[in-house]
């Protein structure tokens, strides 16, 4: 990629080639909504949506969509429902929906308290939030960055901390998570990064690629299909959800990788974090018709919700004014070797 003297020679403007464009979404349940829509120069763009926990909706690399964009379309927080199905209601899915950070799962009521399936996170809109390109004698780095607070009165009071930083030319986006207990007692934190694939990434020819040690379904459903948990299909009527916990293998420092590969199209997306702070992986794979996607999920629990057999011995806490951080790099893959070397990174764990 070019210096910032060099593109200066062919460009009078940095928007030419590559920035960050923030605006409001008008009309329907989407009004009101603040965005960010970013270009990265070399063909990755991708939308963050500051209202929604600067998560990231629709995704796109050279003109192919790799993000699931669900039927409810953006909903504003002004509209969350509070009721059984309220996530569901407003779950846009997008390619990053964050969930947490006191319940991961259906909706439970624990100690007297109810919580909402998935929590409240994906609702709450981004405060201190700042834009920042740095044009310096390396290639540009794009960052949006924001907090997110969930809190109570005389209850819970959890900041995330987030960056989202994009360097132009590169096919990467780093997301930088961190969660602090900004209250004054322990508190229990879920946490799961909902990363959801779309058509035509995901088709019949597309494949998850991973290296589990162990691979648990979740159900009686999950269980019929566990033979083939890493290959997809063609979009199928009355298809039920698939869940499957998967125990990644790690490098001696944790890290880990898992990718979703169309070898047809030859392309990839590929998730990178550390196992010491997102334990588990959980796939969702939903092949049915209009409902077509591929949940790829780092986490720090199970999906059955905070009160589940399941979660009993593993759900962490974050005691007064502690701090956890949480880093994923999603990266593209453009090219057989690109994808040749992933792949042979990940079963190589």
């Amino acid at each position: 990629m070019k210096t910032k003297r060099e593109l200066l020679r062919y460009a009078g403007d940095y928007n030419q080639l590559f920035g960050i464009k923030p605006y409001t979404m008008t009309g329907g349940r989407a009004d009101g909504v603040r965005a960010f829509d970013i270009r990265n120069g070399s063909g990755l763009e991708f939308t963050v949506l500051q209202d929604r926990c600067l998560d990231i909706s629709a995704l796109s690399f050279k003109g192919m969509n790799c993000s699931y964009l669900s039927k409810t379309g953006i909903v504003s927080p002004y509209y969350y429902e509070k009721d059984a199905n309220g996530f569901l209601r407003n779950f846009y899915s997008g390619m990053l929906t964050t969930c947490g950070l006191r319940n991961v799962g259906p909706p439970v009521v624990d100690g007297g308290e109810a919580f909402t399936q998935h929590g409240r996170i994906s609702n709450i809109a981004a405060e201190n939030v700042g834009v920042h390109i740095e044009t310096g004698d390396d290639p540009p780095v794009m960052t949006v960055s924001g907090t997110m607070r969930e809190a109570c009165v005389f209850g819970e009071n959890l900041l995330l901390h987030r960056s989202i930083t994009c360097r132009v030319g590169e096919n990467k986006i780093l997301i930088r998570n961190t969660v602090e207990n900004a209250g004054f007692r322990r508190e229990a934190l879920m946490l799961l990064f909902h990363f959801n694939i779309g058509y035509p990434l995901l088709d019949e020819d597309a494949d998850l690629i991973a290296s589990p040690a162990e691979t648990t379904p979740r159900d009686a459903d999950a269980a019929e299909g566990i033979a083939e948990w890493n290959r997809c299909r063609k979009p199928t009527p009355g298809y039920r959800e698939q869940v499957f916990y998967h125990d990644l293998k790690a490098g001696e420092e944790g890290n880990t990788s898992v990718a979703l590969i169309n070898r047809k199209w030859n392309i990839g997306l590929a998730l990178h974090f550390n196992k010491n702070r997102l334990r588990y992986f959980t796939q969702w794979k939903q092949m049915g018709e209009g409902e077509y996607v591929m949940g790829l999920e780092p986490c720090n629990c199970f999906v059955d919700g905070r009160t589940a057999p399941r979660n009993r011995s593993v759900i962490d806490h974050l005691e007064p004014g502690e701090t956890r951080r949480f880093d994923i790099l999603l990266e593209i893959l453009d090219g057989t070797d690109e994808i040749r070397y992933i792949c042979e990174r990940i079963h190589a764990k």
